[in-house]
């Protein structure tokens, strides 16, 4: 066994413990997909994480990381943001669920009214997929159609994850509904309603990921979808109250006729949001969308002050303009180690990507595998998005610079000399679902 692959043992022993322990019990030892080792190398990977604090979180052997992970973007603000906490610690006095509403669910509503331009009602779910599932079964109440037109992730259920490569499980009845269309390419969405006529219900889309849109795509999609008596859908469960206070369609200045929110609307606390025109969110009122855990106050309580904080500081501001400052430190660094046919930048400033793709002797998981063994042991986390919260400083990304610095140097050195899977001290990562 090599030295290297024995330090890195030492350096996760308490992790590779907890996984072991944990695969005996969990399915992939997580409860998330996208924190389990599909994504994290094993033998070179924090694989839990103790505790964190505003930009910083230490795994259970001690080791400090800088996260642009931020809990798959569910963090805005910071980890154990103050103001969060206070607000939560306050209503736990009161109580956490009762058996009628509190009063809180009104206050959360009318915050999310006043501040979404689309918003006019508001019902709540705990996860991002309790909302656009929410917002999918609405709109086919709505129009009486079956239809469904999608782009980008929308969640773990049967309507929108039996169009994916992981659709074991899925009726093949249910999967037949739903539809892929391309990103800023509206023909593809014009062909896929030619093809289902008058059988749409929605279109539901990320409005951003990657790429920024083309200048008039979402307005050309929204005219479309109108003209073909469907309703639009933002799942904005990422963008919301990250791209602007108003989410993504006050950013873009597009207003959709329903949105989902989740992720950060709490800072990290579990709770999503349905919000449309009151004529549409109406029909709540005979669809079944009901969760004995979606007035629960403690996440209510988070919201509340995460939104206030919103409102009251710089939030976006700050995420945006750091961001700004990390893709362009980042490109000079790629141009810099003239490793432009490996990396890339894309993406919005409060959630920009560094992507990695396969060089002329390695796969991009070979190269991923190096990349996140070298950066992780330097105390960075990001498995490519750098999902920006309040709490990242400047000299937080000129840290993570530094490391990309002298890992991109590495790689080079290492694809020249034609040895880099022998650099590689860990289990090798595999292709997988992607996401997005």
């Amino acid at each position: 066994m090599s030295d290297k692959k024995t330090s890195n043992q030492s350096r996760y022993q308490r992790s590779n413990e907890l996984l072991e322990k944990a695969l005996r019990v969990i399915p992939l030892g997580s409860q998330t997909f996208s924190k389990s080792k599909t994504q994290y190398p094993e033998g070179a990977s924090p694989f839990f994480i103790k505790r964190g604090k505003g930009s910083r979180v230490w795994d259970v052997d001690g080791n400090e990381y800088i996260d642009f992970v931020n809990a798959l973007a569910s963090v805005t603000l910071g980890y154990n943001d103050p103001d969060v906490n206070k607000a939560v610690t306050d209503q736990l006095e009161e109580g956490v669920i009762f058996t009628l509403p509190h009063p809180i669910e009104v206050e959360v509503a009318e915050k999310i009214v006043e501040m979404v331009p689309c918003a006019e009602m508001v019902r709540f779910g705990k996860n991002g997929s309790d909302a656009t599932a929410g917002a999918v079964r609405l709109a086919r109440a709505y129009t009486g159609r079956d239809h469904v037109l999608v782009c980008g992730y929308h969640g773990w259920q049967d309507w929108f994850i039996g169009s994916t490569l992981r659709n074991k499980g899925v009726p093949q009845c249910v999967r037949d509904l739903v539809h892929s269309f391309e990103y800023n390419n509206i023909d593809s969405a014009r062909d896929l309603f030619k093809k289902y006529k008058d059988g749409v219900a929605a279109v539901i889309l990320e409005p951003m990921n990657v790429t920024f849109p083309k200048p008039g795509f979402l307005e050309e999609l929204k005219e479309l979808t109108h003209q073909n008596g469907a309703l639009l859908v933002f799942d904005e469960t990422i963008t919301g109250f990250r791209f602007s206070n108003g989410g993504a369609q006050e950013f873009f200045n597009v207003t959709p006729d329903l949105a989902t929110f989740g992720k950060g609307l709490a800072n990290g606390f579990p709770v999503s949001a349905v919000v449309g025109s009151e004529k549409i969110m109406r029909l709540m009122e005979e669809i079944f969308f009901s969760f004995t855990f979606g007035g629960e106050t403690l996440s209510l309580a988070a919201a509340n002050a995460t939104l206030k904080k919103l409102q009251t500081e710089p939030v976006i501001k700050t995420i945006s303009k750091n961001g700004k400052y990390f893709l362009e430190k980042m490109n000079q660094v790629i141009n810099q180690s003239e490793m432009g046919d490996i990396f890339s930048t894309s993406g919005h400033p409060s959630w920009p990507f560094l992507i990695l793709k396969d060089a002329k002797d390695y796969t991009q998981w070979e190269l991923k595998t190096f990349f996140l063994q070298e950066i992780f042991k330097r105390g960075i986390i990001t498995l490519g998005s750098h999902n920006m919260s309040y709490s990242h400083s400047v000299s937080d990304i000129d840290t993570a610079i530094g490391v990309y610095d002298i890992v991109l140097k590495l790689m080079k050195s290492a694809i020249l000399e034609k040895n880099l899977t022998n650099q590689i001290h860990c289990k090798m990562l595999e292709p997988l679902f992607k996401i997005r």
